[in-house]
């Protein structure tokens, strides 16, 4: 077999294999995206609170980006309004739409990436 061939053969195998890997992790973050935990919060030095809705456009349009974020800097608390026990939230954070990030008395409601990671930072 030439050396033209093993290579090629070579890079197929990682096409597929990265392929896979990356469908793969698009569905665990969906299903993370779909789970509606009651969530308790204590105080939370440094954290970002996102709070947004499992069946919204928006919310889904930017969960990716915040939830590979959080796999790095471990800062932010999903909580899921579709969950009945999170909507006292409502109240108490003064929410009127989602995605609603908040971190200390910075506050962003909506998609734009760059008022997002003024939020969650880099």
């Amino acid at each position: 077999m030439t050396l033209i061939k093993r290579v090629g053969k070579a890079l197929a195998v990682i096409v597929v294999v990265l392929a896979v890997s990356g469908f793969a992790s698009h569905q665990y973050v969906n299903h993370v995206e779909k789970q509606r935990s009651v969530v308790t919060l204590a105080k939370h030095a440094n954290k970002v609170l996102f709070f947004y809705r499992d069946d919204c456009p928006d919310c889904q349009s930017i969960f990716h980006q915040i939830y590979w974020h959080n796999v790095i800097s471990r800062n932010i608390i999903f909580i899921n309004m579709n969950q009945p026990k999170n909507r006292h939230y409502i109240q108490q954070y003064q929410l009127t739409a989602v995605p609603t990030l908040i971190h200390g008395k910075q506050r962003y409601a909506g998609t734009k990436p760059s008022q997002i990671k003024r939020i969650v930072g880099d």
